[in-house]
């Protein structure tokens, strides 16, 4: 039985957007921007015969409440060294303070700036995560951080890390992925919310569940 994820039937008002099929929305809390942004302590390479991977992530904090779309995108990025800022992918993704309609407005954004076509939108559109949708979350976690990309999450609700640090966005938020271990079963967030919870890891059955009614770009 799932004890460390509880969701909510009703999001706050902010955060109540329809796109896609699906709910979408800011964050329900602000950070100010890092004015010296850090890489995160990350191996870029590490043991994949471990079944254990990261990224370089060249973080920043989002700098109010509706851009953790574009900040999330954007600490996506850093880790193909793209450096592009958040107010030009708020201008690409058409981000208001309404927040970031979905996961599709996050891929187009990722494929434009990256000059590339590698990421699409997975939706898990049912209240909770089965079996089959968190093992294609592992794979596809998996699989883009193997090729040097990181997965940009849609999330809503309340999780916990594997610290016991429980993370709270009723009114919706982005999240980036940025490594995992364990063969997926546990990956790593970087998280624009809060520089001081800059990064943390969860199960990948919580994150999908915490995806649940949204998507993912991967």
């Amino acid at each position: 039985m799932r004890t460390d994820l509880f969701r909510k039937t009703v999001l706050t008002a902010a955060g109540a957007v329809f796109a896609g099929g699906m709910i979408a929305g800011p964050v329900a809390a602000s950070a100010a921007v890092d004015s010296n942004p850090q890489p995160m302590a990350m191996a870029a390479e590490r043991g994949h015969d471990k079944g254990q991977r990261e990224l370089n992530v060249r973080y920043e904090a989002q700098p109010n409440f509706f851009y953790c779309g574009p900040a999330a995108a954007r600490n996506a990025l850093t880790t193909l060294d793209k450096n592009v800022s958040q107010d030009d992918l708020a201008r690409e993704m058409g981000t208001t303070e309404n927040g970031t309609d979905s996961a599709h407005q996050i891929t187009k954004a990722l494929n434009t700036k990256a000059g590339k076509n590698d990421w699409r939108t997975i939706e898990i559109p049912t209240p909770s995560a089965d079996d089959k949708q968190t093992d294609t979350l592992r794979h596809d976690v998996r699989t883009a951080v193997d090729n040097g990309r990181a997965v940009v999450a849609n999330i809503a609700g309340t999780a916990t890390d594997t610290n016991g640090t429980t993370h709270s966005f009723e009114g919706g938020h982005y999240i980036s992925v940025v490594g995992y271990r364990d063969n997926a079963d546990t990956v790593k967030i970087a998280d624009s919310a809060n520089p001081d919870q800059a990064s943390y890891w969860i199960t990948t059955e919580t994150l999908a569940d915490w995806i649940a009614t949204r998507g993912y770009s991967a």
